[in-house]
């Protein structure tokens, strides 16, 4: 729910934080007050279209917050952490926007800089606003649909078959592609695969004899020095043998030292034969060297101009031959593969359709359900002349079809005995269209995200045994949310949990406040005075007494 309120140079407005409460709160107040300066306000916050004109004369920048009270369940911690928003379950939610005097605005959720969309994303999963010319949420026709599966408890019953009869049919038109390109392709993949397979590259092997072919081009200097460096160790004057037949004429005269002395020059000498073997087994393979360096160069010539061929890297020339092989497979067996993923698209377009068909008939069931409901509840609302009907249209074009089925849903209502039904938002009068709101808010009340809902003037135009209806079900829809209203009604007031008057004061510079009434006295004399006007009377207190009394009871 909606905590706490925060606002800073918004027109009138120079500081005024406002703490609310659960339940039914209302807002009263002179017109001209300010009421709509705190809608206007806390749509900022939720990331409604900035005007430069909410700055206060004067400011350089207006600040509005909102802090929210958010279930840990709720989804929209989910969104937050798909956005990267360091926002702990269970976390106050705070929303804030500033709007400098120049236009330009920033939005911040939890003190961290977001775009306006995903503020104003959040901010419609908190708080809901309607208001007499709202054209948003309920009155946006694109909704409706997703309201309806949502009342009826069949939102997203089709992403599953819509997705697998989608995917098949791309597996098709890409088939069916392939296969009227084959001609072209065939003589070429053949061709190619015939190339590649005469190469039959190896991986790994480009490395391998470029490693050969370095070896190759130094082979003489190679041998040369080999040969050189065995006859060193071989000559006769071998400084190691001469030296240990010193030292093992003397022995046995130099004791524990000479003994250590030896046994170094014997593995020196054992060392030194085993360099002379590999010199020898070098020298040999080098000398008998199979491959010459034009084979070589050859080779190499020929996979690099395969690799350039099918812009790709001489490692990766086995793996292209497979890609041609399976391309050219599927030319071969073009007319087999087409013909069974065209069984798949039919067997999968008819699963679609039974169950858009099953979504059509529940949809069809719940709007004859919605229509009765809120039917029921116009009358009470001055509108028992209208109409309403939910529009459940099929969808004949099956280019339209999607996720969300083969139906277009409508709101349709008409004010008026033998009018034709046509969309809300054209058909009702401000006060009408807040009154519709009313009636489906109330027999929705269990859907939608949104903990908090706001009705500006809800009651416009009408009191008495109308304004005590509308009341009555904002008070039924506060049971389960947080409802917010700005009334000029006492009956809508009276019912009220928690009341604030707006005030508007000061001298020269016109300033806004808003005061709690938190005792029965103080609420009493608001009402009196909505009853009554400016100069509030014993009768008009009176008559505020039995409101206050007969809304409690």
């Amino acid at each position: 729910m909606l905590d706490t309120l925060s606002i800073q140079n918004v027109v009138i407005i120079e500081k005024l934080v406002i703490g609310f409460k659960a339940g039914l709160c209302t807002l009263t107040g002179e017109t001209g007050a300010g009421k709509s300066i705190l809608l206007d306000s806390l749509g900022l916050a939720t990331g409604m279209r900035a005007d430069a004109a909410l700055v206060r004369k004067g400011a350089d920048q207006a600040v509005v917050s909102a802090v929210f009270d958010v279930a840990p369940e709720n989804a929209v911690y989910q969104k937050l952490s798909a956005a990267d928003l360091q926002v702990d379950k269970g976390e106050a939610i705070v929303l804030r926007r500033t709007l400098s005097a120049d236009g330009r605005s920033k939005a911040y959720i939890n003190d961290q800089p977001v775009s306006v969309g995903l503020l104003r994303e959040i901010g419609g999963d908190l708080l809901e606003i309607h208001g007499q010319f709202d054209t948003q949420g309920l009155l946006d026709p694109s909704t409706h649909r997703a309201l309806l599966d949502e009342y009826a408890g069949a939102d997203g019953a089709l992403a599953q078959v819509w997705e697998a009869w989608h995917s098949a049919r791309k597996t098709y038109l890409e088939l069916k592609d392939e296969a009227e390109k084959s001609g072209v392709e065939e003589a070429y993949l053949r061709a190619a695969l015939e190339d590649l397979d005469a190469l039959s590259p190896q991986q790994g092997e480009e490395e391998t004899l470029s490693a050969l072919r370095e070896r190759l081009m130094h082979r003489e200097k190679v041998l040369e020095a080999l040969n050189a460096a065995y006859h060193c160790l071989q000559g006769e004057q071998d400084p190691v043998r001469s030296a240990a037949g010193i030292l093992e004429r003397i022995a046995d005269k130099m004791g524990q030292g000479g003994e250590e002395i030896l046994a170094a020059l014997d593995r020196a000498s054992s060392e030194i034969q085993e360099a002379v073997s590999g010199i020898q087994s070098l020298f040999a393979d080098m000398e008998h060297e199979e491959h010459n360096l034009q084979t070589i160069d050859d080779r190499l010539y020929a996979l690099r101009a395969q690799a350039r061929k099918h812009q790709c890297g001489v490692d990766d020339l086995p793996a292209k031959r497979e890609t041609l092989a399976q391309k050219l497979s599927r030319i071969d067996h073009a007319d087999d593969l087409l013909a069974d993923a065209g069984r798949k698209v039919e067997a999968a377009r008819a699963a679609y359709l039974a169950k858009a068909t099953e979504l059509s008939a529940r949809r069809m069931a719940a709007a004859a359900r919605l229509d009765g409901l809120v039917m029921k509840e116009l009358a009470p609302l001055k509108l028992e002349r209208a109409q309403f009907h939910t529009q459940v249209e099929e969808l004949a074009d099956e280019g339209e079809w999607g996720e969300q089925g083969i139906n277009r849903v409508r709101f349709l209502v008409a004010t008026n005995p033998g009018a034709e039904p046509g969309p809300l938002h054209k058909i009702a009068s401000g006060g009408e269209m807040s009154r519709f709101m009313l009636a489906l808010k109330v027999v929705m009340a269990e859907i939608g995200s949104a903990a908090t809902l706001i009705f500006d003037e809800v009651d416009a135009g009408i009191g008495g045994s109308t304004a005590d209806a509308v009341g009555e079900r904002l008070a039924r829809l506060s049971r389960d949310k947080q409802i917010l209203v700005v009334t000029h009604s006492p009956q809508v007031a009276a019912r009220a949990n928690h009341h604030w008057i707006v005030q508007k004061g000061g001298g020269a510079v016109v300033t806004t406040s808003v005061v709690e009434l938190p005792t029965r006295p103080e609420r009493c004399e608001e009402i009196a005075r909505m009853l009554s006007g400016a100069s509030i009377t014993e009768e008009a207190r009176a008559a505020a007494g039995k409101l206050l009394e007969a809304s409690a009871a």
